[in-house]
This record gives C-alpha cells, structure tokens and sequence, in this order.
C-alpha cells in the first residue's frame, strides 16, 4: 500500500506519512507510548484511501482525534508540546556516558532489516520499559541484551540474531563492498545514497564517474566505444560481423565491450579499498558479474552484490519522464527513445546475475527494495556468524 504524502506549502516539499513519526510526536505531547501508537494507528487509518494531505488538514485531523478521545488538556499539550523526555545516561566499554538516543537505537534496528516505524516501536517499548522502572544509568552492553530480548519476543528469533550479526559486524573491522548493478532508471544512485546513509559508509563510486574519467583521458577519435551510452554502445563497434538483425547480440556486445574497458579502473577501485580496509559501495550499470573475479577470495571482506531491475515497465517509464522534470540535463528524451534497448539490456543483466548468484532486488518500491537490500546485506554477514548475546554485547 502506497503511503500517503504530507505535503507542507509553506516549505514546498511533500514526505510520506510515517506512524512513527507521529507516534514520536504523541508521546511529546505526554501521550505513553501504547496511545499514541494507538492514535497514530487511527490516522492512518483514516488516509488510507488518501494520496496527499497538507500539513495543516493533518494536525487538523490529529486535534480532532486527540479532542475525542483524550480531552482538551491532551489537545492544548499536543499544541504546545512541554514534556521532557527522561534522560537515562549510556555508559559505554571506554568508561564515557552518552545520553540514551532514540534515534541511534533506531537506526541500528534499520540496519538489521527493520522498517522505520517497526524499529520505532521497539525502541519506544524499550525506553518506556526503561523510564517505567526509574533507570537513570544502563551500561551499553545491558542495552543490547535488553534489545536482543525486546526482538526477540516482540518480533521473532530471526529480527533478534539479524541485530546479533549487524552489532558484531558494526565491532568488527571487515569492510563492506557493496556492489550495485542495473540499467539506467533502476533507482543505482539513489539506493546507493540510501545506504551510505543508514551504514554510515563514506565511500561510494559510480561506473559512470569512471567512464567519464576515462572519457577526459581518451577522446571520442581514439576510443568512440567510450563515449556512447550502455544501450548503444554496439554502434560504435568495428564492422560487426554478426547480422544486424541479432539485436541481442549487438546490444550485449557493445555493453560487455565497455564493461571490460571499465574493469580495470574498477579493479582499481576495489583493491584500494581492500587494501585501505574500508568499506565501500560501488554502483552502475557496468556493475557486471564479472567484477566479483577482481576480489581476492583469501580477503576476509564481506561482498554483497546486487542487481537491481524495475518490472513495470509502465513504471520505468515514468521514472525517466520524472528525470526530464527535475534534471533536464540527465537526457530524458534519450533514455525514452531508446526504451526497447534498455528493456533488453535488464533481461540480458538479471540472467548475467541470476547465474553468478547475485541478489536480484525489484525497485518498484524504495522502502521494499531498500528493506530487501538491508536483508542481503544481514545475510552475507550472517554467514560466519556463530556468536551469543553474550559474547556479542561483552
């Protein structure tokens, strides 16, 4: 189900409707956490058959729930949020102590796969729990075994060790090589960003930076093959001996040709940070499998390669219609005129990466394909995992 956007004009930017947002906002007003999950639950009942609301139309609407169900004095508190959350201080291995963010808990409960408002809930639970028993000090490691527990019985045994193996990976040193693929309009860049973000990874490269390094360094005269687009880059090929009419051959050729032109600046890429130990996500259409054979497999990194595709094609369509909006300079129009191409190039790419056992994420949705990504990530980590709750929050 398509959440519902908020749009705020006096801003001009629109987000989606997030119970846990809301949920967070209820209990600011002095709410416990049980109602306002409740409340928030009854308003997005109320827009489930709604695409947009402004900002002003859903205060409007929370009011209206909170004067009917919790009286004026909760309503003029929602108004005019005076409640202090209760500062409950963490105290960590080094002897320091931080206090108890929300936040934090709930972005490491992202990262083993958990939707933003699951992982809220469960962090809310365990800050209630916590205030609710007068706890003004709790080591790091009770806090994990707490959160462990909290999974486990909340959710399932599996949430609980998918937090195991992310918090043993998040104190370890391994890197992280994040390998994205997938035609233009399959979301690469924007899924990329993304999981910089909720990982905390600070290197990421692109294919396409790479071509256009190369680019600079080789003119059109001297390597034309260079300076075409994926989908095309067969034209560009020296007197093709196969017939014309083998389109898939023509387009696969003209695709690996580049890839292999492009394989040793991302060669390059890869083994630095291997060498420099750090983690890393590399995104692009020339993400083929045959890039895994550049990693060492003696390496103790963890690899996660993915292969993106969108199955609509309605909607990939529309995808590059939105990019001629927002960045005319991203050649729209090119990417239209050239659909058939790019279509057959995502066939010719899922079957590459079914075979070399890649992870195949549909991105017709973000937040699905995001939590999918987050679930092959957990996966590769799990796989040499063997530790306790106990050895793991030591």
């Amino acid at each position: 189900m398509a959440k519902t956007l908020i749009i705020d004009l006096a801003a001009g930017r629109q987000t989606p409707f997030l119970r846990g947002i809301l949920t967070r906002s209820l209990q600011a007003a002095g709410l416990s956490f049980e109602d306002a999950f409740n409340t928030a639950s009854s308003i997005r009942q109320l827009l489930a058959d709604k695409t947009e609301i402004s900002t002003s139309d859903l205060r409007a609407l929370v009011i209206q729930k909170l004067e009917e169900s919790h009286g004026e004095t909760t309503v003029r508190r929602y108004q005019n949020p005076t409640h202090t959350p209760a500062t409950i201080l963490v105290e960590r291995s080094n002897m320091q102590s931080i206090p108890f963010s929300r936040g934090e808990l709930r972005r490491s409960l992202e990262c083993c796969g958990l939707t933003e408002e699951g992982a809220t809930e469960i962090v809310a639970k365990i800050y209630d729990y916590l205030v609710s028993i007068g706890t003004k000090r709790i080591s790091s490691r009770e806090l994990g075994l707490l959160t462990h527990r909290y999974l486990r019985r909340e959710l399932s045994a599996a949430a609980a060790k998918r937090y195991l193996v992310w918090t043993d990976y998040h104190h370890g040193n391994r890197p992280l090589l994040i390998l994205i693929g997938g035609t233009p309009g399959c979301g690469k860049s924007t899924m990329a960003t993304e999981l910089a973000t909720r990982l905390d990874i600070v290197r990421t490269q692109s294919t396409d930076m790479l071509r256009e390094v190369m680019r600079m360094m080789l003119p059109n005269r001297l390597l034309p093959i260079l300076h075409t687009s994926s989908f095309d880059a067969w034209k560009a090929l020296p007197a093709p001996t196969e017939s014309l009419t083998d389109r898939d051959g023509l387009l696969t050729d003209g695709y690996l040709t580049q890839v292999e032109l492009l394989s040793v600046a991302g060669e390059a890429v890869l083994q630095r940070a291997l060498k420099e130990r750090v983690s890393l996500i590399l995104e692009g259409v020339h993400m083929h499998p045959s890039f895994l054979n550049s990693i060492p497999k003696e390496d103790n990194a963890i690899v996660v390669p993915i292969m993106l595709c969108v199955t609509d094609k309605d909607l990939l369509r529309q995808r590059f219609k939105g990019r001629g909006q927002q960045a005319p300079n991203r050649r729209a129009k090119r990417y239209l005129d050239n659909f058939d191409a790019i279509w057959r190039l995502q066939t010719f790419l899922t079957t590459e990466a079914k075979r070399a056992d890649f992870n195949i994420i549909t991105n017709d949705n973000k937040e699905e394909a995001l939590s999918h990504i987050m679930g092959a990530i957990i996966s590769a980590l799990a796989k040499d995992f063997s530790g306790t709750p106990e050895e793991v929050f030591t």
